[in-house]
């Protein structure tokens, strides 16, 4: 057999990764770039999981979706809201079909990892006023500290006002900072591993330095520029919810403009994309529902993680308003239904191939990533979705030129990671993975590629409008 017939069937039968550029027309290039900017402009305004889901239901009310608590009765095409805490919200375009007939879904989540402050965070030492911190889902401890640092969040006055507070964002706001030890003293430090260097009670922030008189110290002077600002005493603290955040813009990456540098990409890259995918719908044949969800960092607890029953409760109370709920007819409905979740992947880095198994990677530039198992090592924490529903998917996106690839987080006894897939399958739905492949997850700047990005969005919209 000649080598050109060899290379014939390898093209006819084998599979290999497309670079998803390469398949597009200079048509479809000009919205990947304009889709990029619009992106980055959502992630400018989007750091925190409250600042998301205001800016959803913002973008969602503008598009004719009203509050669930304001409507009595739906009617396909109808178009909501369900807002749980103002730190998670489920979105729903009413169907033609049965809902008990199933749903289509997609979910993503909208934390990052991040510090949060204390509750009792204020102390004073060495001529400086700091706050102490505790970190919040998986990062490398070492990244967060000497860059520049944003405060985000809200904090809830003895009185029961909420007062919001940003700093650190405008370009004429100070910055909060968490310092590191000098080379010249740094023998000691140096010598431990990376993980333990920085360790999580040394990640403390720097928040001033100029003593309120002679007599006394920094912490006062800076408890009273708070006074004089938002009205806070310390003990507004305790009843607060504050975040340091790199002070960071989004940014595009590269000579050529093809990838994109932000914060939170885990998973505001997903949420995003679902929620430009899920606004541009008419009247879908089955009832379609994206989910941002809260708390997937740390295994989606809480009462706004997908843990709670908030997705259920939401379901039920679209049901009731549609075609009257009980018990077994909500079962139906969870049980009969399929959902994306929308979560990202680990990108093959090539200064770092050693923790991949490069056949089973996914790549910045080839598109969406449909990720059949996450979890550790033996699948531990695992959803793995079940053949039937990938093989649907696979043709639905081959079908629409949805431009995707597979991947695996890492080789097996690597590590590993989870997404809130295996937390919905337990309603009995169909689940599969399908997100951003990205580069340095969980840093303070993450990287993807804006190829990735628009596919991601076609890909959900793909879903959410066809069978």
């Amino acid at each position: 057999m000649e080598e050109k017939d060899l290379k014939e069937i390898e093209k006819r039968l084998g599979y290999k990764n497309v670079d998803a550029w390469t398949k597009l027309s200079e048509e479809e290039k000009e919205k990947v770039y304009q889709f990029a900017e619009e992106y980055k402009a959502f992630m400018a305004e989007c750091k925190t999981e409250r600042e998301t889901t205001d800016k959803i239901i913002e973008m969602a009310e503008k598009k004719g979706f009203i509050n669930i608590e304001q409507v009595t009765n739906l009617k396909p095409g109808s178009k909501v809201y369900y807002n749980n805490k103002g730190k998670s919200v489920v979105l729903a375009v009413i169907g033609k079909e049965s809902m008990q007939k199933g749903i289509k879904a997609v979910a993503a989540h909208i934390d990052s990892p991040r510090i949060d402050l204390k509750p009792n965070p204020m102390y004073e030492e060495g001529g400086l006023a700091l706050f102490k911190t505790h970190y919040y889902g998986g990062i490398k401890k070492y990244q967060w500290v000497t860059i520049p640092l944003a405060l985000h969040g809200v904090i809830v006055k003895a009185n029961g006002e909420k007062i919001n507070i940003v700093v650190g964002e405008d370009e004429n706001d100070p910055v909060l900072y968490i310092t590191d030890l000098l080379p010249h003293l740094g023998k000691d430090q140096l010598e431990k591993k990376v993980g333990e260097a920085i360790t999580g009670e040394a990640l403390n922030a720097v928040i001033g330095s100029i003593p309120l008189s002679e007599e006394v110290s920094v912490k006062p002077n800076i408890l009273k520029y708070l006074n004089e600002k938002y009205g806070i005493v310390e003990e507004d603290f305790l009843s607060a919810e504050l975040e340091l955040v790199p002070a960071y813009k989004p940014r595009d990456i590269g000579f050529d403009r093809s990838m994109i540098g932000a914060y939170g990409q885990d998973d505001r890259v997903c949420a995003y994309t679902t929620l430009r995918a899920i606004l541009e719908l008419d009247v879908p044949e089955k009832t379609v529902v994206a989910i941002f969800a809260d708390k997937e960092e740390i295994g989606s607890m809480g009462n706004t993680g997908l843990q709670s029953r908030f997705f259920e409760n939401s379901i039920a109370e679209i049901l009731e308003k549609y075609e009257g709920s009980t018990d077994i007819k909500l079962r139906r409905v969870l049980a009969n239904s399929e959902l994306l979740s929308a979560d990202v992947n680990a990108a093959f880095d090539p200064t770092y191939p050693e923790v991949s198994e490069k056949q089973n990677s996914a790549y910045l530039g080839k598109g969406v990533c449909i990720t059949k198992y996450t979890g550790s090592r033996g699948k531990g924490g695992s959803n793995d979705a079940n053949a039937e529903f990938v093989g649907k998917i696979r043709k639905l996106f081959n079908e629409n030129g949805v431009v995707w690839q597979s991947g695996e987080l890492g080789k097996v006894d690597m590590g590993g990671g989870g997404t809130v897939a295996q937390f919905v399958a337990n309603y009995g739905m169909e689940v599969l993975d399908c997100g951003v492949a990205l580069l340095s997850m969980h840093a303070p700047y993450e990287l993807s590629s804006k190829v990735d990005v628009y596919m991601a969005y076609k890909a959900y919209k793909v879903f959410m409008e066809k069978e």
